[in-house]
């Protein structure tokens, strides 16, 4: 079977379209985040946004390579009627084990039923990147629920994302000592992507 002949150019595209959508609603989110102030959400939804766009680049070179120029689906995506940070957060959340949980198996059951193991394999491996993004999304969530996003109850390592500057304590610091910015740039140093 050829793709353009397949489901499963439909569901790469379905895939395509989601990831891309994703993309921009994180990008919303974190645009949203930043105006409360939030500028750890902000880096958290900005560096998740990327991750999607690759997945949608790894779903669209499926389509190109396949030769599969024009593809017509219907589908439904999520619009987030809201702009505060922990419901975008609990949206996310949900949205990614959406993706993990049933939609992404689905399509590599078809992938693989049409003969199609490298898409059905792209289709896996994706959807436990989008299980790590939920569990990344429900930490923070719960987090700003607990009221613990700057608060810890054990001495921990707060940075600074604008300097890098790191101290210690219970709390993050309301102003950075180095470069001043407000307590919203600070992140837990054992939840900062690069650290530990």
């Amino acid at each position: 079977m050829e793709l353009c002949q397949s489901t499963t150019k439909e569901n790469l595209l379905r895939a395509f379209a989601g990831e891309s959508q994703a993309r921009n609603r994180y990008d919303f989110a974190a645009q949203a985040c930043k105006e409360k102030k939030l500028y750890v959400l902000e880096a958290l939804f900005k560096y998740t946004a990327g991750q999607e766009k690759e997945h949608a680049e790894i779903f669209y070179n499926h389509l190109v390579k396949g030769g599969c120029e024009n593809v017509t689906i219907t589908a439904n995506y999520p619009v987030d009627l809201t702009q505060e940070p922990l419901k975008l957060l609990e949206l996310a959340q949900q949205h990614e084990l959406d993706e993990f949980g049933d939609i992404y198996p689905a399509f590599a059951e078809k992938a693989q039923e049409e003969g199609f193991a490298a898409v059905a394999a792209a289709f896996r491996q994706i959807a436990r990147i989008e299980k790590v993004h939920a569990d990344r999304f429900k930490r923070f969530a719960q987090l700003m629920e607990q009221g613990k996003l700057f608060v810890s109850d054990v001495e921990t390592e707060w940075m600074c994302l604008n300097c890098g500057h790191v101290q210690r304590g219970t709390k993050a610091p309301e102003q950075c000592p180095v470069c001043k910015h407000s307590q919203g740039y600070f992140i837990r140093v054992e939840l900062s992507p690069y650290e530990k």
